[in-house]
């Protein structure tokens, strides 16, 4: 019985483990907390934490970055919303005259990369608590169309070759991948109206079309993150695979870098409110565990509190640790074991 049973469980562990191999299947997943994160100053001159559009996970120091897109600066949080500092942006030499931020990744080493929706411009920056930090000093611009309000809403590092994923929003939606090099603006931006230019100087981008997005149908694309930090896909087929969150259609969906949905998540119930009113949920970012976090901007409706705050959501499930792995090797030679004992008796 008891070798039955230990067969079983390793059975289970063998399915699990294939799954992982091509999905992070994001049907096992629950909501694990919703944190409120704090306001701060707002946008009067210091850091704010309202209309939160964008997040990112810090291996290395066990927190989260986030930013609002009134792009005063950016966020340390711990994993359920506590405030650990901040780091303002300096937008001078940039162009950018809205100061958009929506697309938030980690490098490492304390670096990283926020992108500005209507510039399309990603810039590279050291977060020291407490400072501002040149925007203008480390820049790539991946296009020079003017595309209002519908340009990069996400950016993605990927660790295993430096390359990113990003996104633009819609009219037309896109999806994007290559690699980025960062250099300072070499003079000031033309004088231009609206939405600004980009300055001369900067990196060199080769972002090019991944796939059509028209095969996830979704109506609207507001993130992206990467899967391979998840260190139960490593050297799998998933470790390919990108979560795409879209507010438009309020999911959240895993594809294949051919566009193919192989799972899925329903946010429509999450931040609902008796009036109808909806906290859009705009970015998103994953740990090594496969822990998913989610931020939303604060309620904005008629009905909604006058001290409204941002949200941190965190999606959890049991996605195999290495240890996992560990674990069913050794079943499986105590499954050895026993059956060699059991023919000398």
């Amino acid at each position: 019985m008891t070798i039955k049973l230990l067969i079983a469980a390793l059975a289970t562990c063998t399915a699990v483990s294939a799954q992982a191999s091509t999905s992070i299947n994001l049907g096992n997943y629950t909501v694990g907390g919703i944190y409120a994160l704090d306001a701060l100053n707002g946008t009067a001159g210091g850091i704010s934490g309202l209309e939160a559009s964008a997040v990112a996970y810090a291996r290395d120091r066990g927190t989260l970055f986030f930013v609002g897109d009134e792009g005063t600066g950016v966020v340390e949080i711990s994993l359920t919303g506590q405030t650990l500092g901040n780091n303002l942006f300096d937008w001078s030499g940039t162009g950018s005259t809205k100061h958009d931020t929506e697309g938030l990744t980690y490098l490492g080493g304390g670096v990283l990369v926020v992108g500005e929706e209507r510039l399309q411009d990603a810039y590279r920056f050291s977060y020291t608590a407490g400072s501002t930090v040149a925007l203008a000093s480390s820049f790539v611009s991946m296009s020079n169309v003017a595309v209002g309000n519908n340009g990069m809403e996400g950016i993605s590092y990927d660790p295993r070759d430096g390359s990113f994923v990003t996104i633009k929003q819609q009219s037309p939606e896109n999806v994007l991948a290559g690699t980025l090099t960062f250099g300072p603006a070499t003079g000031a931006p033309p004088s231009t109206s609206g939405d600004g230019s980009t300055p001369p100087g900067g990196g060199v981008s080769t972002v090019t079309t991944l796939f059509n997005p028209a095969s996830m149908g979704l109506s609207t694309l507001s993130d992206v993150q990467t899967l391979s930090p998840v260190d139960a896909l490593a050297g799998t087929a998933a470790a390919d695979n990108l979560l795409v969150l879209s507010l438009g259609s309020r999911k959240l969906v895993e594809v294949d870098r051919s566009g193919n949905v192989l799972s899925s998540f329903d946010l429509s119930s999450l931040l609902n409110t008796s009036s109808g009113d909806f906290n859009a949920i705009e970015g998103l970012t994953v740990d090594e565990h496969g822990t998913i976090y989610l931020v939303a901007e604060q309620l904005q409706g008629a009905g909604a509190p006058l001290n409204a705050q941002s949200q941190l959501i965190v999606l959890t499930a049991p996605v195999p640790e290495p240890e996992t792995y560990a674990l069913m090797l050794s079943g499986l030679g105590l499954v050895g074991y026993m059956a060699r004992r059991r023919r000398r008796v």
